[in-house]
């Protein structure tokens, strides 16, 4: 996510003017006015502070829609890359757009285990995290820069944009022209406390809320904009600003429900598990075999798992605070960091209503 505290983004920046090699690896910068991401000691010339953005690690850069700076090769740490690597990082950058398939490593006479296994310990992160984040990074440009869509351009079929057209649409769909059949949804930025997320919503409700960095999000978009015959633009709802507001709120301890109004997208059964996730009271938790039981299908509980993995609304529908039968915290899209946070950090507001609210 991007590093927000101005003490560490002072200190950052100081760094970056005084080139400390000691802080390689520690953090990278992103320049807004270049589109670039650099290591500490980059030799070319220092941005102004405003113009820097902080990350902890390459993936984020990738996902906030940075490409690698030619010059230092962010990339390169932390030791020399090897052929493999390097020539996957080149086909990468020649066409950032592309979805690789294991037919492509063989072009490349690359196995993809090699692939996956080098990526990993020089990167942190595999090839195929490497080349989504780089995809997703692009298409995510116009979102992140809240760059609005004028009807002239969606009527002119954006024949003049199409750089945009090329690495937009690829994900969010055909842009649409003046047919009606078309739903227009609209997708945003948003930035948390445990990273950055994108909403997409309609005027009049919400149909996704997902951390950037979640895993198959991609195919989750594709799934939306299929399954509503919609096309989504880059833009700003008031309806995102209000959610924008109560995420806020939410991870400042202030508020324990959204009120935001959401569309659930999925089958009956899923809808039923999803309503039945948002019952669970803030600082609680409980079992796929719970819930199964609540909902009297006891043997269901596979299917309950599966349904609460296909919840395209995170937090609002707080699929976090499904743990196993035996107490451990089990899988979340978002990462189980991310999942231990948000439990802990509802126990604590429930702990501080108790507080302020003795009983007798």
């Amino acid at each position: 996510m991007v590093i927000t505290d101005k003490k560490i983004i002072d200190r950052y920046y100081q760094m970056l003017i005084d080139k400390n090699p000691e802080f390689e690896g520690i953090f990278f910068v992103g320049v807004k006015t270049t589109g670039i991401f650099c290591r500490p000691t980059c030799p070319a010339k220092k941005p102004k502070k405003e113009n820097c953005e902080f990350f902890s690690n390459a993936q984020e850069a990738l996902l906030a829609s940075y490409r690698p700076c030619k010059r230092c090769k962010p990339l390169s740490l932390p030791s020399k890359l090897s052929p493999d690597v390097k020539k996957l990082v080149e086909a990468v950058e020649a066409n950032p757009e592309k979805r690789w398939r294991d037919s492509d490593f063989d072009d490349l006479a690359i196995h993809p285990n090699t692939a996956r296994r080098q990526f990993k310990k020089q990167f942190g992160m595999t090839f195929i995290q490497y080349s989504r984040a780089r995809r997703l990074g692009i298409a995510f440009k116009h979102i992140r820069n809240k760059e609005p869509i004028i009807s002239a351009q969606i009527e002119s079929n954006y024949e003049s944009g199409n750089g945009f057209r090329d690495a937009f649409s690829r994900i969010m769909g055909k842009l649409p022209s003046k047919s009606k059949e078309i739903k227009v949804l609209y997708s945003a930025w948003i930035e948390t406390r445990l990273g950055s997320m994108i909403a997409i919503s309609d005027d009049t409700h919400l149909y996704l809320l997902e951390f950037v960095d979640r895993r198959g999000l991609e195919n989750e978009i594709m799934r939306l904009r299929r399954r509503l015959h919609a096309s989504i633009l880059p833009d700003r709802k008031e309806l995102i600003n209000v959610l924008e507001k109560e995420l806020t709120a939410y991870f400042s301890g202030k508020l324990k429900h959204f009120t935001v109004p959401i569309c659930l997208i999925g089958s009956d059964f899923q809808k039923c598990v999803w309503n039945e996730l948002m019952k669970i009271p803030v600082g609680e938790t409980t079992s796929y075999k719970e819930l199964a039981i609540k909902m009297e299908k006891p043997s269901a509980y596979r299917a309950v798992a599966n349904a609460n993995g296909a919840n395209q609304l995170a937090l609002i529908i707080p699929c976090h605070r499904v743990i196993n039968s035996g107490g451990g915290l089990g899988g979340y899209g978002g990462g189980i960091a991310r999942k231990e946070w948000l439990l802990k950090h509802e126990q604590s507001m429930v702990s501080l209503t108790t507080e302020s609210f003795p009983k007798g």
